[in-house]
């Protein structure tokens, strides 16, 4: 490859998950893809940064696009299925998840994967991206678009970013701070971690894990108070007796000089070894006070030491100046509804809460929370188009974190799932430019919704509905129907007069069915939406009281027509983490 030059139609620096997306999308649709990535695995936040245990859209309606697919893909490959810890629905080996990006690249000749590579500097012709420069080879493309972890074209092409808080008189964001303090001042943006696996060894006695540079063991005291150290070792569980160290309290979080990361490569690099160090040192805390039985995982991560992973899980990148930039306002939901206004060029959903990490302070943020299938979820919202498109700059989109939104949303814009359903846009759009001979600023919202909506593999859904998932027969109509009357859309976020799909779950999914157990027992309301299973049959479970969660539309509309000490019986999957039934089918028995 030495002194190369490649043409590509589409070029996607970073193989995050945003960037793997936009890759992957972008040659489904049939154009020529090149993707360059600095680490061997592709996948960032879901793989290479360790974090297998994803956050947001995990509604069944909220299932579709790529990540939809991934789900799909995950339970079909993890045979232990994905129900290991509670923080998220979805646990899994980042191996498997690595290896699912890698199949769907490979098997794709119009896309060329180069791994192991960074860019080192941005082509432009007067205000628009041409390619990039590499160590030993350029890349042409029409379209450019930025996957890093950090935004890092957006300095390189010396396109407008912003990086750090906004205050209050900026957009009138209510939980913006009003001017700097000692948490804006120590932490410009979010605090990232290093994620650390470790080992549950079981009977077996596990290696001593030595302490790394700087241990102190006063900063991780009180780490698991109120939960007692089993729970907290389950938070992040995975198969096979992984447990992932991504642990906000007393933990992992590591947020000192993160001005670092926008300096020299030495400069990352020292933050990045940091880092590693604080983790390792919360690694052998959490040995010397639980035992032996727990130690570093081995084989995981394909570098050594292998239980580190290959880079920060970063929460927070430079972000675009854009054509649009989303705000506090745009993530909240509407007054008396539970989902936030819609964009009129939305092109991606997001449900998670507004979550913030700063170790050491408490940042107080506006509730997006809401109780629905007998947990707490987050309020839908939409990412507009333009927010993926430079203010002043042509031939160039961003994928990842970096889009163009504030500080205080990024909380709730940063996660896994979305960036995947941001990559998947972006990766589309890029295609579509090249098709059209126009430039991504140019290029019709509604063209691309209906190209999302309409992907013969990975069909996106573009509005916000708890009724209405990809298998049901009016999902599309739907959906098109609010993109053409957005001043229609639901302050509740279902659609009226939509029968809830109650197709057999077997036959949607017979992976989740394998796994799936059947429960009959005694139904308690503790509260709305706060639910226990007292289990009379089988017997193995006999007297056990578990909770009841789904992420079902039409059973959370059954759960919430229970009544307290109802006979019922449910097909569900077992969560022993987090001490929950996940409700597939429920039936209300004759008294």
């Amino acid at each position: 490859m030495m002194n190369q030059t490649y043409q590509a139609d589409v070029l996607v620096v970073g193989g995050g998950v945003g960037g793997t997306a936009a890759a992957i999308q972008a040659a489904r649709r049939g154009a020529k893809t090149i993707l360059v990535s600095e680490f061997a695995w592709l996948g960032g936040m879901l793989t290479s940064a360790g974090v297998s245990v994803p956050d947001g859209n995990e509604l069944e309606a909220f299932q579709t696009g790529l990540w939809g697919e991934f789900l799909r893909e995950l339970q079909h490959r993890q045979l232990e299925g994905l129900d290991h810890s509670w923080v998220s629905f979805f646990s899994f080996d980042p191996r498997v998840g690595a290896q699912i990006f890698a199949d769907w690249v490979h098997e794709l000749a119009n896309l060329h994967w180069i791994v192991g590579e960074v860019p080192l500097e941005v082509f432009r012709e007067g205000s628009c991206v041409t390619g990039v420069r590499f160590s030993d080879f350029i890349v042409k493309a029409k379209i450019t678009l930025d996957g890093t972890e950090l935004g890092d074209l957006l300095a390189l092409a010396e396109i407008p970013f912003r990086w750090g808080w906004e205050w209050r008189s900026q957009w009138g964001e209510p939980s913006a701070p009003e001017s700097p303090n000692p948490l804006t001042e120590k932490y410009p943006v979010q605090a990232p971690t290093g994620v650390v696996l470790m080992q549950d060894f079981g009977t077996d006695i596990a290696p001593e894990i030595p302490p790394a540079p700087n241990y102190d063991p006063s900063k991780f005291a009180g780490a698991w108070d109120g939960y007692g150290a089993e729970q907290f070792l389950n938070y992040g569980r995975l198969p096979g007796g992984l447990l992932m160290l991504n642990w906000p309290i007393c933990g992992n979080d590591y947020g000192e000089g993160l001005g670092r990361l926008l300096g020299s490569k030495a400069s990352r690099d020292e933050y990045i070894q940091e880092s590693r160090w604080h983790s390792q040192n919360f690694a052998h805390y959490i040995q010397n006070q639980v035992g032996r039985r727990y130690g570093l995982a081995t084989q995981v991560f394909p570098h050594s030491p292998t239980a580190f992973a290959l880079h920060p899980y970063y929460r927070e990148s430079r972000r675009l100046v854009g054509m649009t930039t989303i705000t506090e306002q745009n993530i909240l939901p509407v007054s008396g509804g539970q989902v936030a206004s819609l964009n009129i060029d939305a092109i991606a959903i997001a449900n998670y809460p507004n979550d913030h990490h700063y170790p050491g302070f408490n940042f107080p943020l506006q509730p997006k929370s809401i109780r629905w299938g007998g947990r707490w979820t987050g309020t839908p919202f939409t990412i507009p188009y333009s927010s993926l498109i430079p203010a002043t700059i042509d031939g160039f989109l961003v994928c990842e974190k970096n889009i163009s939104v504030s500080h205080i949303a990024n909380g709730a814009t940063r996660l896994q799932p979305v960036v995947m359903g941001i990559g998947q846009a972006a990766g589309m759009a890029a295609a579509m430019c090249v098709e059209l001979n126009c430039q991504p600023r140019d290029l019709p919202a509604r063209a691309l919704q209906m190209a999302l909506l309409e992907d013969k593999r990975s069909p996106a859904a573009i509005i916000p509905l708890f009724n209405s998932t990809l298998a049901h027969p009016q999902w599309i109509r739907s959906q098109i129907n609010y993109l053409n009357n957005p001043a229609s859309y639901p302050l509740d976020g279902n659609c009226p007069g939509l029968i809830s799909s109650t197709c057999n779950y077997e036959s949607v999914n017979p992976v989740l069915s394998r796994l799936s157990n059947c429960f009959t027992g005694v139904f308690h309301r503790l509260h709305q939406q706060d639910y226990r299973f007292s289990i009379m049959t089988p017997t193995t479970h006999q007297k056990q009281i578990w909770q009841l969660v789904t992420l079902r539309s039409h059973i959370d509309e059954q759960l919430k027509a229970c009544l307290d000490g109802q006979l019922v019986t449910v097909d569900s999957r077992l969560n022993s983490a987090g001490n929950w039934l996940l409700v597939e089918h429920l039936v209300i028995e004759s008294s």
